[in-house]
This record gives structure tokens, sequence and C-alpha cells, in this order.
């Protein structure tokens, strides 16, 4: 598929805030909780924009239609991409690995020796992607305790980490 990657623009506001929500609905779908991200999720990209240590976004575009979104969360020299999404209907097609090389390249530009992202753990698509675009070492993991386990969330078996089973 061929596509166009540009700075972000006020104009792209609507079609990023839809894409955010279409993320979360991703995630609550992932995890089967359709609170995740709470009435208005589109809200959080409006927070992202306030982040003063955010450079970007850049835009992915087929024609006219914003299919892409990225951006990178800078502190010194270590950079996180955050967000990185891809429209549903374009996922698989190349949008995320040319919005990942296009980090790469920004955060290169910028003096970032160490590029990270951290997908939901329940991600196999997104972590495969990752996996494939250079993402193979493990800086540090962030680990939950479910406190409300009479919610009845279900958590998947199947990850070990230095011999330690997890649950995700």
């Amino acid at each position: 598929m061929t596509f166009t990657i540009r700075e972000y623009q006020n104009e792209d506001f609507q079609a990023c805030r839809e894409l955010w929500r279409e993320l979360t609905q991703r995630h609550r779908d992932i995890y089967g909780d359709p609170s995740i991200g709470g009435d208005d999720p589109g809200i959080y990209f409006e927070q992202y924009l306030k982040k003063p240590n955010h450079i970007g976004p850049w835009v992915a575009e087929k024609g006219s239609t914003v299919v892409g979104l990225a951006g990178l969360l800078v502190e010194g020299y270590e950079a996180e991409i955050e967000p990185l999404i891809v429209r549903d209907r374009y996922r698989s097609q190349g949008v995320g690995t040319g919005l990942i090389e296009w980090l790469k390249k920004e955060a290169k530009k910028r003096g970032v020796q160490f590029l990270s992202i951290r997908p939901l753990a329940r991600n196999v698509e997104a972590i495969a992607c990752f996996y494939r675009a250079g993402f193979s070492l493990l800086g540090q993991l962030e680990m939950f305790l479910d406190l409300m386990p009479e919610r009845g969330r279900m958590w998947k078996s199947g990850v070990t980490i230095h011999g330690h089973q997890f649950r995700y």
C-alpha cells in the first residue's frame, strides 16, 4: 500500500482523536473490558498533545485519509514511541512499520540512544510487528496485581521470565 508520512496539522485533530478512540476499542476488545478508556477515550489524544516532552506527532496518509498516527516522548537520551496507531482496516499493510522507521530516524536526529515501545501484553500482532522492526531487547517490565479479582477479569497464562510464570 502506498502512503505518505507528514507532520501533524491542526486540521488532523478530529481524525487523530478518532484513531485514538479506535485504539482504545482495540484494547477493550483484547481484554474484554468495555470500561477501558472511559466514556470519551479520544480525550487522551488531547492530553497527549499537552505533554511537554512530546515530539511530533506525525500522520500516515493514504490519499487524503489519515490512516496512522505516531509520536515520540523524549526524556534525555531515551525516547518512547507513543502513540503508534494504525486505523483497523489498514493494519498489516506496512503503515505501522513505515511509521516506526520514520520515528527511528527522528529519534536518531535528536541524539536518542535508546528507543522503547510499550505494547499491551495481549497485543500479539503489535508485539510481532515491533519485534520485526528490531525491538528485541527488554529494558523493564511493568507488572500488575489485580486488586479486584471479583470483577471476573480473565487473565491468560503462558509467559515465563527468569523461571517465573506470568499471566497477561
